[in-house]
């Protein structure tokens, strides 16, 4: 329960809202507890009427002002029992309109700071998530995070909301009702109130038990999450590899448990809501009894019987709702339990700017760099060195795992460094600004992402107020344009989920272009040109070279473009630098760039005979 703490800062957000919701909650249960005395004033008339009524215990009888006040008026000279009960009647009609008038207002009030808490904490978590860096994303499932914003949300939105609701509502209730049953009758409301410890240690046990099955609910309902997503976004792979039973088996399997659990718990609350309706039930038949005995006895007129059973009626739903509320409580603190566990979880990426504005010119440097990813304990670079002027295009080549896409990685800050340094224009990046330097640098990642969306906005992404000409452009620079406009939308075309309507090329060559349309200072292109025929390549290079005139340029690449004049050529091998230099030195070196080199003219060759 401690969890729900981390809310208080909402409802001291929100606190006229709530302080308004309980004034009103009272209000509207004051009212509504009136009515059982204006129903023993009636029963009491007609008692009277028949005869049978006992002066001596009506002087005992108490009202709450308002009644009192309202009975003086009716008890005018000349008004007969019929007159009286009519009046009677009215005023219970008028009673339960102010009271229902003060139960609108309620739930205008709480149920709607509900709803903008809601919205606060979705905000909260989606703004959170931006913040935590890559290395959280690799170690956690996309399906649970949609999960824990959209379910667990919602949960806790049920305790802010009907659970603070009726919460208040069952405190005002209890509290009236108790009061004017002891004032009333202390001996009679003890014999009713009996069943209650009863029903406080049935509600302590299977609050309890609904807690744990819930907590195992919520993590079964983000696995399914997970592979549901999963399964959508990689629908190609599981058709081409004809999968689609298998993972509707393990789909199945997840239902399973998920239904297993689900119905466990719904058996759990099949058992309590009767037993709370049973125990309630138990209280009007002592009441009736009792005060049966009562009346027979003359300590009691036969309105504070029908008072008495009033009060129990109203005490119902408020009573049988404990469990609800409770279980409802007991499952936000569940929830937001596991949204405090992101939370509460700061990202290693710590931004503390000693140049918030500062422009780059282009100039990197690597000193003595040693990485290993956190995640897998896999060992990126080793003792990797490079200095890059302002200006120079560099190439980074080497097999797969080498450590290419670590270097880019490491200077758009999504790692930092355990040890040695890597400076922009000699200040190391941890003092920059991370929107201000990754705002500067233009990035074309080797996993091509694409948004749901038309061509045009992937292209133009991050780039407010982008005018059609300058889209256009870039498109033309990345060699994409006349595809784009081959297509009966042109760039108003939508991509789909992740570019699934597009090529492999398509996509990649897109991803150049959104790159290209900011015009900044460095760029880095990792692996971009791996999905595009040789000549489609060659016409990119061919613009790239004209476009990154001036511009300081990191090429990360398994191939090796002989038309791009590097002024340097890095191949790394296991994290470390093999080689380097440029293409002509490095083929006069006859080492691992040569030896690339010859291997890829060979393929190129034999696709060629092909």
């Amino acid at each position: 329960m401690g969890s729900l703490r981390s809310l208080n800062k909402y409802f001291f957000k929100y606190r006229w809202l709530l302080l308004w919701g309980v004034l009103f909650t009272v209000a509207s249960n004051y009212f509504k507890i009136l009515s059982p005395q204006v129903t023993k004033y009636v029963l009491n008339l007609i008692e009277q009427s028949l005869g049978n009524f006992n002066s001596a215990t009506a002087s005992a009888t108490h009202y709450d002002p308002v009644i009192q006040a309202f009975i003086s008026t009716l008890n005018f000279d000349g008004a007969d029992y019929k007159t009286r009960i009519l009046f009677s009647g009215l005023i219970l009609l008028g009673l339960a309109f102010i009271s229902g008038l003060f139960l609108f207002l309620m739930r205008q009030t709480i149920i709607v700071m509900s709803r903008h808490i809601e919205y606060d904490q979705k905000n909260e978590i989606y703004t959170h998530y931006q913040s935590l860096d890559s290395q959280f994303y690799k170690t956690h499932n996309i399906g649970d995070l949609m999960n824990r914003i959209s379910e667990d949300v919602s949960r806790v939105r049920s305790y802010v909301g009907p659970a603070m609701m009726y919460m208040v509502n069952l405190l005002a209730t209890i509290g009236f009702s108790l009061t004017y049953m002891f004032r009333e009758n202390a001996e009679l409301t003890l014999y009713v109130l009996a069943p209650l410890p009863i029903l406080a240690v049935t509600i302590y046990y299977v609050n309890m038990v609904i807690n744990r099955k819930a907590d195992k609910i919520q993590r079964l309902l983000s696995d399914i999450t997970t592979n549901a997503q999963e399964s959508y976004s990689g629908i190609r792979v599981i058709k081409s590899f004809v999968q689609e039973k298998a993972m509707y088996n393990f789909f199945r399997k997840n239902s399973l448990d998920y239904r297993d659990n689900a119905i466990s718990l719904a058996k759990t609350e099949a058992v309590y809501f009767p037993s709370m309706a049973l125990l309630v039930g138990l209280s009007t038949l002592i009441t009736i009894m009792i005060g049966g005995f009562y009346v027979i006895d003359g300590s009691v007129n036969i309105g504070v019987v029908g008072e008495f059973v009033m009060y129990i009626l109203i005490l119902t739903f408020p009573v049988s709702a404990i469990g609800w509320t409770a279980s409802m409580i007991q499952r936000a603190a569940t929830s937001q339990a596991r949204i405090n566990e992101f939370l509460d979880r700061a990202s290693t990426i710590k931004n503390t700017p000693r140049f918030p504005e500062a422009v780059l010119k282009g100039n990197i440097e690597f000193r003595n760099v040693d990485f290993v990813y956190p995640h897998t304990g896999i060992h990126a670079l080793r003792h990797f060195s490079l200095r890059i002027q302002a200006g120079e295009k560099v190439a980074i080549v080497g097999k797969t795992g080498s450590g290419k896409s670590t270097v880019a990685q490491l200077l758009l800050r999504f790692y930092d460094v355990e040890q040695g340094e890597v400076l922009l224009d000699g200040v190391p990046v941890n003092e920059f600004d991370i929107s201000g330097l990754r705002s500067q640098i233009g990035y074309v990642p080797q996993d091509v992402f694409l948004f749901s969306d038309s061509i045009r906005n992937n292209i133009a992404f991050g780039k407010d107020f982008a005018i059609q000409e300058e889209v256009e452009k870039a498109a033309r620079m990345a060699s994409v344009h006349d595809e784009i406009m081959g297509f009966e939308q042109g760039y108003d075309t939508i991509v789909g989920e992740r570019g699934v309507m597009l090529s492999g090329g398509q996509k990649q060559r897109i991803s150049i272009a959104r790159a290209l349309i900011h015009n900044r200072q460095i760029v880095i292109f990792d692996d971009c040109l791996s999905a595009v025929d040789a000549k489609t390549e060659k016409e990119v290079l061919a613009n790239l070279y004209e476009y990154l005139h001036g511009r300081t340029a990191i090429v990360i690449t398994h191939r090796i473009f002989s038309l791009f004049e590097f002024d340097k050529i890095i191949v790394l091998d296991d994290g470390r630098i093999a080689e380097q230099g440029t293409h002509q030195g490095l083929m006069e070196k006859d080492g691992i760039y040569a030896a690339m080199y010859k291997r890829q003219q060979r393929e190129n060759q034999a696709d060629t005979v092909q």
